[in-house]
């Protein structure tokens, strides 16, 4: 009989620019890792799609290589992935479409106008996913508007994983957590709205079976355990999206602990029991389990503003500069002397869920040098994060303990300020995939490894805490609210920009 304390789970996070697989043993510990690239593809400005054959590609290999490297059995597949992507399918299961990305904002004025009539906000509280272009409801409406021949074509629309799955395990469903990102599911029925199901002309047999994140599918295919290197038999596990996923990973799974990540992009995710939207709509509300649902906002800004900082302001550093930014962003003081960035080089999200908005410097003087605009960068992230915890307190959720991870978290600067603009201790763990080891986790309870997801509280240990400086800390809080208030200020001028941009002349080849 098999030794229940061997058991393996491979955690497969489907994400944005690569997959990855990690092994995991039942006490947590992580025994393998590998993980393959693709390209995020921008033929258009606004569009952000890739090639749903490359992505297969990569969690073949990547599983493969894990498989040969453990050397021993695996008890089964768990899965996460980046939430909001988008495919179309013929009727048998071929893509039509590229996976169009959360990043993609082509849907932007289908957004404006859903968002404007009077149910907009009812579909919100109702479906927990912002009218936003990220979303799958504005982007089908897109479709049924600009690619009307190829919409009628499409027998089912479907998420990145839902479709990685029909490939491996020849099952098209799809989990209540993808399910609960699209902006067409009833998250307090767990059941396909028929308004929203309506406002983007599809019907409901054109959307994969609606199952549990815990559904465990029959097996793998003979032709993906041969790619996989795994037996036929081998249990898959459904899983769910990265971002309550990523929590769980934490260990961030009692209420009022939050979950804070700051990689391309960043977010605020908190644990709650019963789904639930704030009046305003500044928050999404996702499923984790039919018990478990996570309240918070995400933000497009995060590491890719450090990334355009190096290239725009200190483009002699050449690439990988990342340490001498963040050198010369310490040279400059706490708060920049007045200069803000609003940091929304790619739109924005959380939580005004509007992609009007582009990036600005406020407070420029001649006293401000390049240490100041890499700085206040770097706090304008933080800021908008902020804004989110704000409207996560202002749904009516307690957070008494953040527990961040990220590319960001290497840095001590990034650290620090964060606690200081947020006023709180951020708590980080010591070394995880965060998304990956919740998919574990989740497989984990699944399959009957383990008790309860509840453990991930005791799998995961804080390695340091950044406790904010009173002095810094006193002087983002003043900051803040002139911060908030800029995005208002400058709806308009946004607005006046994306009506004269395509008449402005284009920028060097």
């Amino acid at each position: 009989m098999r030794d229940p304390l061997r058991a393996v789970v491979v955690g497969v996070d489907i994400g944005t620019t690569s997959t990855k697989a990690v092994a995991y043993d039942v006490g947590g510990n992580q025994l393998v890792h590998h993980s393959v690239g693709y390209p995020l593809d921008e033929p258009h400005p606004g569009y952000a799609e890739q090639d749903p054959h490359l992505i297969h590609a990569a969690v073949l290999e990547s599983v493969r290589t894990v498989v040969t490297e453990l050397g021993r059995q695996v008890d089964g597949l768990a899965f996460s992935t980046a939430m909001h992507s988008l495919i179309g399918l013929d009727n048998h299961g071929t893509p039509l479409t590229p996976s169009v990305t959360w990043a993609d904002s082509r849907a932007s004025r289908q957004a404006e106008r859903l968002r404007g009539i009077p149910s907009g906000l009812a579909l919100h509280h109702r479906t927990g996913t912002p009218v936003h272009p990220m979303a799958p409801l504005p982007k089908l409406l897109w479709f049924a508007e600009q690619e009307p021949q190829l919409f009628g074509r499409v027998a089912h629309w479907v998420s990145i994983k839902d479709w990685i799955l029909l490939r491996l395990c020849d099952a098209l469903v799809t989990d209540h957590s993808v399910a609960s990102a699209t902006g067409l599911l009833d998250i307090r029925q767990l059941s396909w709205d028929p308004e929203a199901l309506g406002i983007a002309g599809i019907t409901e047999e054109q959307l994969p079976e609606l199952v549990s994140t815990t559904t465990v599918l029959p097996g793998l295919t003979a032709e993906a355990a041969a790619a996989t290197g795994l037996p036929p038999g081998t249990k898959v596990v459904v899983g769910a999206g990265d971002g309550p996923l990523a929590n769980l990973g934490l260990g961030a799974v009692a209420p009022g602990v939050m979950a804070c990540s700051i990689g391309t992009s960043g977010a605020m995710r908190v644990m709650v029991e019963r789904p639930g939207v704030d009046p305003l709509g500044g928050v999404f509300c996702y499923a984790l389990t039919e018990r478990r649902w996570v309240v918070g906002g995400a933000i497009n800004n995060g590491g890719v503003v450090l990334d355009w900082a190096g290239e725009a302001l200190a483009p002699e550093l050449g690439e990988d500069a990342e340490e001498e930014l963040l050198a010369l962003a310490a040279e400059a003081p706490v708060g920049s002397g007045g200069l803000i960035m609003l940091p929304y080089l790619l739109s924005e999200r959380a939580p005004h869920w509007n992609a009007l908005p582009r990036g600005a410097y406020v407070g420029l003087t001649h006293v401000h040098r390049r240490a100041h605009l890499v700085r206040a960068a770097l706090e304008g992230v933080c800021q908008q994060l902020a804004l989110v915890l704000a409207s996560v307190r202002a749904a009516g959720n307690e957070v008494r303990e953040i527990r961040a991870s990220g590319g960001f978290a290497r840095s001590p600067l990034w650290r620090q300020m964060l606690a200081d603009v947020l006023g709180m201790p951020v708590r980080f763990p010591t070394g995880r995939e965060g998304s990956s080891f919740g998919a574990a986790l989740l497989g984990m309870q699944a399959l009957g490894l383990v008790a309860s997801i509840d453990v991930a509280a005791d799998l995961v240990h804080i390695g340091e805490t950044a406790r904010p400086e009173p002095a810094a800390a006193a002087t983002y809080a003043a900051l803040l609210p002139l911060f908030s208030e800029l995005y208002g200020a400058l709806v308009p001028t946004f607005t006046s920009l994306r009506r004269l941009a395509p008449g402005l002349p284009p920028g060097p080849a």
